[in-house]
């Protein structure tokens, strides 16, 4: 068959393969997949599109975009999850080029005809699936290339992931000031122009991951036999782990933490240029959401890193305690309070870098609580909080914007109103986290030779 290069047993590495050629593959799924982190570019665009007779759409029909695009990535994610262990990496990125490419080409035709359920289907509904497919493709294989260092190895699969906005940003930017230059129809012809780019860019990853072979694990290392309880050395299956109390714990932690940061990187755009009015252009304001990328991007591979030496456990508690503290004092730093732009982006970016961490450290804690041998069918079904957070964080964002912009109230004021109810998600996250424990025994898989069978369960 044509595409029996995509099978999992064509991608095993050869004997004396380096693993640190295996980061630059999930690099270019992550990095592509990411730029749904710079969508808040696009919306104000979008607002300004008009239909043959008159008509725009408003703050909250667009944000459905990016709400539906993050809801079919956890859906996605959950539903192939199993099968991707399966079916291996390859494959699995191999569709999600094609699927987020093929997104942008539907929506920017939705763009052109003012149609603006053909921008759900294609950048939410297909480019989502792209999404989901691209986000856990890499996290188990990178796992299991880096069974000494779990937490610097999702931080290097999803890294990426939190870059992305940093190039999609002044990418589609550009391009719709260079089509708009030349008199064409700017948001359709930056969609397609993005969408081919990153199914070429994407394609580098399919043809360069590979899986180690069975048994494989790093020249020297033997595993720890002192280690913290919360590691776990017995697996447990996708069947069972989404039975257990840790399953849901780690799932409200996961979407408190992403419904927080998705309050400011989904508005991040309008959002400054609205509490310093006057003060950010346009411009300006592309850069603030790359300054943003830049810090999604560092905190997953740091934070991550760091897990390795504190533990997950007090990982999430800095996350909760101190991103609490920071979203609470954010609000103070706008125009008619203390005034500091530098003040804003330097707590904007540390909580996005929280933000980003939580989600490269919590593959690393699905490890730690369950073992290797399901983390990516299990990771799958947990990013079903991602899914949810993705309609709710923009639901409350743009829903109590648009109360405020209807009853003629200033929206600099509406911002404090959503940071603070972010910053009471996070403590709901830090009672949550308090309350893991390790998972009980009748939850573990009994056949440990299944696991061995199926790969090395690191």
């Amino acid at each position: 068959m044509a595409l029996a290069f995509l099978d999992r047993d064509r991608s095993i590495a050869p004997a004396g393969y380096s693993r640190w050629l295996v980061p630059p593959a999930a690099l270019a799924i992550h990095l592509s997949i990411g730029q749904v982190y710079s969508f808040s570019v696009f919306k104000n665009p979008l607002l300004a599109l008009h239909a043959a007779d008159g008509s725009a759409w408003n703050l909250k029909e667009v944000g459905y975009i990016f709400s539906i695009a993050i809801a079919v990535l956890g859906l996605s994610a959950a539903l192939f999850g199993a099968w991707l262990e399966k079916a291996g990496p390859r494959r699995a990125m191999f569709y999600a080029a094609i699927c987020f490419g093929a997104g942008f080409v539907i929506a920017s035709l939705g763009a052109s005809t003012h149609q603006l359920a053909l921008i759900y289907l294609g950048y939410g509904v297909i480019g989502g699936v792209g999404l989901g497919l691209g986000y856990i493709s890499p996290v188990s294989t990178l796992i299991k290339w880096f069974p000494d260092r779990p937490g610097l190895a999702t931080g290097l699969a999803i890294m990426g992931f939190g870059g992305g906005a940093m190039i999609g940003g002044p990418l589609a930017s550009n391009l719709m000031a260079h089509f708009k230059a030349a008199g064409q129809p700017s948001i359709p012809y930056t969609m397609v122009t993005m969408g081919v780019l990153y199914f070429i860019f994407m394609m580098f990853g399919v043809f360069t991951i590979r899986v180690p072979p069975t048994g494989w694990k790093p020249e020297g290392w033997v595993p720890s036999v002192n280690h913290s309880a919360l590691i776990s050395s017995h697996n447990v299956a996708v069947t069972e782990a989404w039975k257990t109390p840790q399953f849901w714990l780690l799932w409200v932690m996961l979407f408190v933490n992403v419904t927080a940061g998705i309050g400011i990187l989904e508005q991040a755009a309008p959002m400054i240029q609205d509490l310093f009015k006057g003060q950010i252009s346009p411009a300006a304001a592309v850069g603030f959401v790359g300054i943003l990328s830049i810090f999604n991007m560092a905190g997953r591979f740091l934070w991550a890193s760091v897990s390795d030496f504190i533990g997950r456990k007090g990982t999430y508690f800095t996350f909760f305690t101190l991103g609490a503290i920071l979203y609470f004092f954010l609000p103070f730093s706008r125009q008619d309070k203390i005034d500091s732009i530098p003040l804003f982006v330097a707590i904007a970016a540390l909580v996005i870098s929280m933000y980003g961490g939580g989600f490269a450290t919590i593959p690393a804690y699905l490890k730690d609580l369950f073992g290797g041998f399901n983390v990516s069918a299990i990771h799958g079904r947990l990013l079903t909080a991602w899914s949810a957070a993705g309609i709710i964080g923009p639901l409350i964002v743009n829903g109590i914007l648009d109360h405020y912009v209807a009853n003629h109230m200033s929206k600099q004021e509406a911002y404090p109103l959503i940071l603070h109810i972010m910053c009471g998600l996070l403590i709901v996250g830090f009672v949550a986290n308090l309350m893991v424990r390790p998972v009980a025994e009748k939850y573990w898989l009994k056949d440990q030779n299944v696991a061995v069978a199926a790969g090395p369960a690191h």
